[in-house]
């Protein structure tokens, strides 16, 4: 009597046991019949996904949820593996399990909202006492933390590895630089030179020098502190298209210059030039011939604290740009133009408007009469202060 008792309380702790795993909202069992068909979903699929139990058994099969690019993927990698069509559904989950093949693998659940997470699922083929497949039992875990961890690994070993070209850049232009500004003061102590040469002699000589302090600061490996001042928003921006014209003749573009006179902007001249010439310089490549470019510069309030404000834009007639690459524009290392870009420059120029306490936005539209690309940058017109390079 003792052992019958024993045993059965060893049955219900199992049977408890086994609830509690299967009800764990902390990951997803999704069991499904022999064709693939849901089922049982527990309450860690349905806080995962967003669907009830009721919504999706009998209904549907996992493929439904998985997305299907990589099912696609998926299957086209197991028939090369295994040379045997595979087709991109069910049968591409668990085609693994179904030869018993243990089976873990990554894949991206779509939820009822239509937002997509990242998963780890492991799937196991259930037999009956013959061994024939009733169904499948596919556990999952949302893998969205150690994505996002990997990605901030990623990030932080890219930005190291940008530091490091920077050290090097500086450390192989500074040389030639120094040799071509005395090169220069050497030309300009040449008598009887036209007062034309001479202009162009001190623009050349103001660009070296901002090459000079690009190589030293531009992704930040050194500290120093400079005084913002206040600058003449439309000499700013006329500046930079002076400094383009030659990129601007060649393009065959028309670009218009939209400024308030008496506008100040407080800021590092240098930086600000810089941010402005790579929005400009970026602009061209997108409009190709015969497009048009718009600076403008207005006064503006910032939305968030109220504080006075100069609004410069950039906007041009280009092709525009897809969501996908709004979302990474501003991140080091990414780049629209191939190996002919370096992916750093509107990361820099980022990291540059947040320095001069401003902040800069982007909007585009790839179709109808308003196609093209919109920078947005807000800077302070107030009072300067002293900013840290960084």
């Amino acid at each position: 009597m003792n052992e019958r008792k024993q045993a059965e309380e060893v049955l219900l702790k199992a049977g408890a046991l086994q609830r509690a795993i299967f009800n764990s909202a902390n990951f997803s069992s999704i069991a499904t019949d022999a064709h693939g068909v849901i089922q049982i979903f527990n309450v860690g699929a349905e806080r995962m996904l967003g669907y009830t139990a009721a919504e999706v058994i009998n209904k549907v099969t996992p493929a439904d949820i998985s997305d299907a690019q990589e099912l696609i993927a998926r299957a086209e990698a197991l028939s090369a593996e295994f040379g045997t069509p595979i087709t991109p559904g069910i049968e591409a989950l668990v085609f693994k399990a179904s030869r018993g093949i243990e089976d873990i693998y990554e894949l991206t659940y779509c939820r009822k909202d239509s937002s997509r997470f990242p998963a780890v699922v492991s799937v196991t083929a259930l037999r009956d006492a013959q061994d024939a497949i009733i169904g499948y039992l596919l556990i999952g875990t949302d893998n969205s933390a150690r994505k996002q961890a990997e990605e901030a690994l990623l990030r932080s070993e890219m930005l190291a590895s940008a530091g490091r070209m920077a050290a090097s850049i500086a450390h192989e232009i500074n040389n030639p630089l120094e040799a071509m500004m005395n090169t220069l003061y050497l030309v300009r102590a040449t008598s009887d030179l036209p007062a034309e040469a001479l202009e162009y002699l001190d623009i050349a000589d103001g660009e070296l020098m901002r090459i000079a302090h690009i190589t030293r600061q531009t992704l930040g490996f050194y500290r120093e502190f400079s005084a913002a001042s206040s600058n003449s928003a439309s000499a700013l921006i006329g500046s930079v298209v002076h400094l383009l014209q030659a990129k601007i003749r060649a393009k065959g573009a028309t670009v218009e210059q939209q400024c308030e006179e008496t506008l100040q902007v407080i800021g590092i001249a240098g930086e600000l030039r810089q941010v402005l010439a790579n929005l400009l310089a970026n602009s061209l490549d997108a409009v190709g011939q015969d497009g048009r470019i718009v600076l403008r510069a207005s006064a503006s309030i910032d939305p968030i604290d109220g504080t006075r404000r100069v609004r410069i834009t950039v906007a041009d007639s280009g092709s525009g740009m897809a969501l996908a690459t709004m979302k990474s524009i501003f991140d080091p290392f990414f780049t629209t133009k191939g190996t002919v870009g370096t992916g750093l420059g509107l990361w820099v120029c980022k990291q540059l408007v947040e320095k001069n306490h401003g902040s800069i936005r982007v909007r585009s539209t790839t179709e109808g009469r308003r196609r093209g690309t919109t920078f947005s940058i807000l800077l302070p017109r107030h009072a300067g202060t002293s900013i840290a390079t960084r």
